[in-house]
């Protein structure tokens, strides 16, 4: 038999979620008590982080129904919308929003809508990625340095490299300067390069 639950969400603490209740009550969806989550989160929170939800589908089962007001109550933005209705359909969850009219979004009529709402979040990411790649050409062309920046400066850098020649241990110097033996490792690597490729050239 299946179970009917109900996620209602308010960004802030003076805010209430008894209209998103009575909503859900005035559509025809019976709800127990003890099956609808309430949950102050801000709307730009992604699904996947949010605590009330992540136990609410812990809780449902193949064949169950969850119930919204609004799309924007199951993700922060189209593709998480469509990976969450996504995620509950693959669960076996029937999704009803009331502001589709009620629709089922896993039900014909429903996949329709998320036809839609999918073409957006597709939209949404290769705009993200268009963003992504004009800032790193951007910051590329002002000359800023990309990724994680230096675990050392180049004066204990300089000075790794000294003691490497002086044939300390890799151990020893990572220690020494708060470091991996990764990091060390590299830098003898990268000297031995350096100074093998200036006696090829002599």
């Amino acid at each position: 038999m299946s179970r009917t639950f109900a996620y209602t969400r308010v960004s802030t603490a003076d805010q209430t979620t008894d209209n998103q209740i009575r909503e859900i009550a005035a559509a025809g969806f019976t709800v127990e008590p003890h099956r609808v989550i309430c949950e102050t989160v801000s709307g730009s929170e992604a699904i996947a982080k949010r605590k009330g939800f992540s136990r609410l589908v812990e809780r449902m089962e193949c064949g169950d129904i969850l119930i919204v007001t609004r799309l924007d109550r199951l993700g922060r933005d189209a593709i998480d919308i469509s990976a969450t209705v996504a995620r509950l359909e693959e669960a076996g969850i029937r999704v009803h929003c009331l502001a589709l009219g009620g629709v089922d979004l896993t039900s014909s009529a429903g996949k329709m809508t998320m036809g839609v709402i999918n073409a957006v979040a597709q939209f949404e990411r290769e705009l993200l990625i268009e963003r992504t790649q004009s800032g790193l050409a951007r910051a590329r062309a002002q000359g800023k340095h990309l990724g994680r920046p230096p675990s050392l400066d180049p004066t204990a850098r300089a000075a790794i490299v000294a003691g490497l020649e002086r044939g300390e241990s890799v151990s020893a110097l990572a220690r020494q300067y708060k470091t991996s033996r990764q990091t060390v490792m590299r830098l003898r690597d990268a000297n031995r390069a350096q100074t093998q490729c200036g006696a090829d050239t002599t």
